[in-house]
């Protein structure tokens, strides 16, 4: 049985998914231009291979948080959709989830491309 609290919840976990993925982004674009500044410096090569494993492990966890936030989605959308069935439409609530799916999904349509 779905309840507000649970789509407050749900909503709550895609929001915190979200802002995760754009953190892991940044990480790796951030990570990206450090390598190739050590690579033009010359760094070390210890220095450097330690580098390109930090950047190889950033990339590894942008699938995996894509992975959860389209887990995470599905069950936000399941959770509206039962609480729109049993006429419970209106509030703050259902606009916030409403609002974060519409930005999920225009994420996803976006790097489909």
């Amino acid at each position: 049985m779905a309840t507000v609290r649970n789509l407050k919840i749900k909503t709550s976990t895609c929001k915190r998914i979200l802002k995760e993925l754009h953190s892991y982004e940044k990480e790796v674009e951030r990570e990206a231009a450090k390598t190739v500044d050590m690579k033009e410096k010359g760094a070390d090569p210890y220095d450097l291979k330690q580098q390109e494993n930090v950047l190889a492990e950033s990339r590894m966890m942008v699938p995996d948080c894509r992975k959860r936030l389209e887990g995470a989605l599905e069950d936000l959308k399941g959770t509206l959709v039962e609480l729109e069935e049993t006429d419970e439409k209106q509030g703050p609530e259902f606009e916030e989830a409403r609002n974060i799916i519409a930005d999920v999904e225009k994420l996803f349509e976006s790097s489909e491309v």
